[in-house]
């Protein structure tokens, strides 16, 4: 049976998974991710996966998911998250181990899992989108990445006659933006939607601002690309129970549904990445 070495690297960890084609995590590896110094880390990440992977001879390629802006050809722009930039990370995997190895963004790599593995995996076209300390999206069509935009959250967006990038009122870290700069400080957007739950007036009506320019994004995505689905995640999900039926009110023209590949999505997509690359 064919397997993927599926790597997962985050700002905190870089987690290394053998997958096989039934989609079963048959190993998985965790270790802090090094920041700072690129050579520093291409040999952690060299080290995990040669502690992580005995065998290599049912292996048929690596397939990585990565915080940050990657070539067509798997090398990574920046790392904003680890404080690197210029990674030749595609090229120094298939050096090291001899095995072809695809290297995307983390969004596209969640879209993958969604869209072939999760529950929507019948949808014919999906758009994921992932709020969290920035915003993220892309498009998958039969399965399949057609368009992904490391621009989704820097959409403008217009806020009381002023511009802003969406992601800079609309994000994790937005939210706060946002509620400061209607008089309200909190921490971080859980404190903001615990709130808005108790009742809050202030809160609430920068909630209701809130809700209004997410959901005109999201049927702005959904005029250009017309997905029969939107899967959502990230952080501020975490407090979807909050605001998920409000926003689904507010684009009554998008069909939104909460992502199900849950904390596996990363080795999952990647995964799906190396068998697609692989046939």
């Amino acid at each position: 049976m064919s397997k993927i070495v599926a790597l997962d690297i985050g700002g905190t960890n870089t987690r290394v998974a053998l997958i096989n084609e039934k989609y079963e995590i048959e190993s998985v590896r965790i270790e802090p991710t090094v920041v700072g110094n690129t050579e520093l880390f291409l040999a952690n990440v060299k080290k995990t996966i040669e502690e992580s992977i005995p065998d290599w001879s049912e292996v048929s390629a690596l397939a990585t998911g990565v915080p940050g802006r990657v070539r067509y050809d798997g090398f990574i722009y920046a790392l904003p998250n680890i404080h690197i930039e210029n990674v030749p990370l595609a090229d120094f995997l298939a050096k090291t181990f001899h095995k072809p190895a695809y290297v995307i963004n983390d969004a596209e790599v969640a879209a993958l899992a969604e869209s072939n593995v999760g529950p929507l995996k019948d949808a014919k076209s999906l758009y994921f989108v992932t709020l969290s300390t920035g915003v993220g999206g892309a498009l998958t069509v039969g399965g399949e990445l057609r368009n992904s935009s490391y621009e989704a959250g820097h959409t403008m967006t217009a806020y009381r006659g002023e511009i802003h990038e969406f992601e800079h009122l609309a994000s994790g870290v937005g939210i706060c933006r946002l509620a400061y700069m209607n008089g309200l400080q909190v921490v971080d957007a859980k404190e903001f939607f615990a709130l808005v739950r108790n009742g809050n007036a202030q809160a609430q009506n920068i909630y209701r601002d809130w809700v209004k320019m997410v959901a005109e994004w999201l049927e702005m995505i959904g005029y250009a690309f017309e997905p029969e689905v939107f899967a959502l995640t990230g952080g501020v999900m975490k407090s979807s129970d909050v605001f998920f039926k409000d926003l689904k009110m507010a684009a009554p023209h998008c069909r939104l549904e909460l992502c199900g590949c849950g904390q596996e999505a990363g080795l999952i997509g990647a995964a799906v990445l190396g068998f697609q690359k692989s046939r």
